[in-house]
């Protein structure tokens, strides 16, 4: 785990452990999830904890006290003592953007832990681990309800704005991705047009293609990098059109050439000029400014 999530799992629990309950019964509920095992001299935030929440409890020497009824409780009384017991005996975990919540527990108290999570409808997985029972989530989207109702607003919305940030990369570089595999196939497919152009009007195939076929090998050879959509609408007929043209523009210079065959390009331009040919009209009704070009 890095510094930043190091950082914000301590912050998470300098939070949870700076709640001061307006109730009795919360802290008294908190008092009971924390256990003795709170008072360890490795834990002086918790042991601080203990001593707040038994401030005004006359007579009470420790977080001892009657067992906590679960059953019994409300729903906030509920909330304190799982608090509790996850600043007692559990542990966050975000590394990598991967989300693992869990409580290390006696293995009796792990199937009663479950349960009691179940019962405010945050069930989790629960298994024994070098004997010890663990009670564990996965799911950041459970993670995020538990901390919020435990009461550690602060470090959900940090957690949350890392998760935003991280899909928002995630989904850029999708897009940068696709759109970059994009251009290289558009290029690629230029230049085999480009290449089929050249191909057709050396061997003088070119000429004899019909009206569509040869605009559209006008407007790609003049405009290498333009789109589909672009040659479309300087030649002023559909996109599908376009893309079907250039097709076939490719799959007529892959065609051998049928051996013997004259090159007469130079000769069929001659006649157009001399008007033995009759004149063209473009796709959208008038004379097509490519094909006169191209004549």
């Amino acid at each position: 785990m890095g510094a930043a999530d190091r950082e914000l799992v301590a912050a998470l629990r300098a939070e949870l452990a700076a709640i001061d309950p307006s109730r009795a019964c919360d802290r008294t509920a908190e008092l009971a999830g924390l256990g003795t095992t709170a008072v360890r001299g490795d834990r002086p935030a918790l042991a601080r904890l203990v001593v707040r929440l038994l401030r005004g409890r006359a007579g009470q020497a420790g977080p001892g006290g009657p067992p906590f009824d679960w059953k019994a409780a409300a729903d906030h009384c509920r909330s304190a003592y799982v608090r509790g017991r996850f600043l007692a005996h559990g542990s966050l975990s975000v590394a990598g953007g991967r989300h693992h919540l869990e409580f290390a527990v006696d293995p009796a108290e792990a199937e009663a832990l479950g349960r009691q999570l179940a019962d405010v409808g945050l069930p989790a997985g629960v298994r024994l681990r070098r004997g010890r029972g663990v009670v564990t989530w996965k799911s950041a989207d459970t993670i995020g309800t538990f901390l919020r109702w435990i009461g550690a607003s602060a470090a959900l919305l940090e957690l949350e704005s890392r998760q935003v940030a991280r899909a928002v990369r995630g989904d850029l570089s999708r897009v940068l991705n696709a759109e970059a595999a994009n251009l290289e196939r558009s290029a690629a497919a230029s230049a085999r047009q480009l290449e089929a152009i050249a191909v057709l009007e050396a061997d003088g195939r070119l000429d004899d293609l019909p009206e569509v076929l040869r605009a559209v090998a006008f407007e790609r050879a003049a405009l290498p990098e333009a789109s589909l959509t672009e040659l479309a609408s300087r030649l002023g007929i559909a996109r599908s059109r376009v893309q079907r043209a250039l097709e076939r523009l490719v799959a007529l210079a892959e065609e051998e050439a049928r051996p013997g065959r004259p090159r007469r390009h130079a000769g069929a331009r001659a006649r157009r000029r001399a008007g033995a040919e009759r004149p063209t009209r473009s796709m959208a009704g008038g004379p097509s400014s490519a094909t006169r070009r191209m004549a």
